[in-house]
């Protein structure tokens, strides 16, 4: 019999969750905290087959073994079946191989482009965000631009953590600041604006911060922000101290109150 060079030998079965073996010292440890996410949101076209090598009569999962332990969280019962790519004439340690390099040449899917799944898909979060961002005459772009924001991920981080009403004002500041400047548009910047927004509510007034704090480039707050502290905090730091350089007492932002916006 000819063999398609191009087709694994491989047979499908559906077998229940109790009759699969997935202890191979190979395997990575099972993530209780992964299983209980992907259960809350099964979605049983998101199930893929697992694969099993059948070694002496046992069917050993290489690939899947939180698949099954998912399907069984979900249904109630390790009785419940699982379609299987099941094949028959592995050794052990090809097994081994194939679970340790079968992601080296996979190309990952990039936030821009699962974003625009999600809005071929009619999904709601990402519609909102994309109304949000083009009511600003921004774009939501797969690369930096002038007037394109290309940190969807963020963009998503500060709707689920903030609301809309954060992420709206975190835009409009930002415009008003430095009008879409590339520069502008990014991670960092915005995740900084957004705590300011969260910490201080109504005492950040939009102008003063548009006037002092817009005075400095988008590269100058990079810079004071890298020299103060890692990530997001270093960017609310620096544009916090230029909100409150030569203000009265009476219009200067506590520092105590940044630190407590995410407590």
């Amino acid at each position: 019999m000819d063999v398609n060079p191009y087709v694994p030998d491989v047979h499908f079965e559906q077998i229940p969750i109790k009759n699969l073996v997935s202890n191979q010292d190979y395997q990575r440890h099972l993530s209780k905290e992964h299983i209980r996410r992907a259960a809350e949101h099964f979605n049983l076209c998101q199930i893929n087959p697992v694969k099993v090598s059948r070694r002496d009569g046992i069917n050993y999962v290489f690939n899947g073994q939180h698949t099954i332990e998912i399907v069984a969280l979900v249904s109630g019962s390790r009785d419940t079946p699982v379609w299987c790519m099941v094949y028959d004439e592995l050794e052990y340690e090809q097994e081994a191989d194939i679970f340790a390099n079968q992601q080296k040449f996979v190309k990952k899917l990039l936030p821009y482009e699962i974003f625009l799944a999600n809005i071929e898909a009619g999904n709601d979060e990402q519609l909102i965000i994309k109304a949000l961002v083009e009511s600003f005459d921004l774009r939501i772009c797969g690369h930096s631009r002038p007037g394109c924001i290309c940190c969807v991920a963020t963009l998503e981080e500060l709707y689920r953590k903030y609301g809309y009403e954060i992420l709206e004002r975190s835009l409009r500041l930002c415009i008003a600041a430095w009008e879409g400047e590339a520069d502008s548009l990014t991670s960092n910047i915005l995740r900084g604006i957004a705590r300011l927004a969260a910490a201080y509510g109504d005492s950040l007034k939009d102008d003063m911060f548009a006037e002092k704090v817009g005075r400095s480039s988008p590269r100058e707050i990079s810079r004071t922000a890298r020299e103060r502290k890692a990530g997001s905090i270093g960017y609310s730091e620096a544009m916090l101290t230029l909100y409150n350089k030569k203000s009265s007492s009476r219009g200067t932002l506590k520092w105590a109150e940044l630190y407590r916006a995410d407590g």
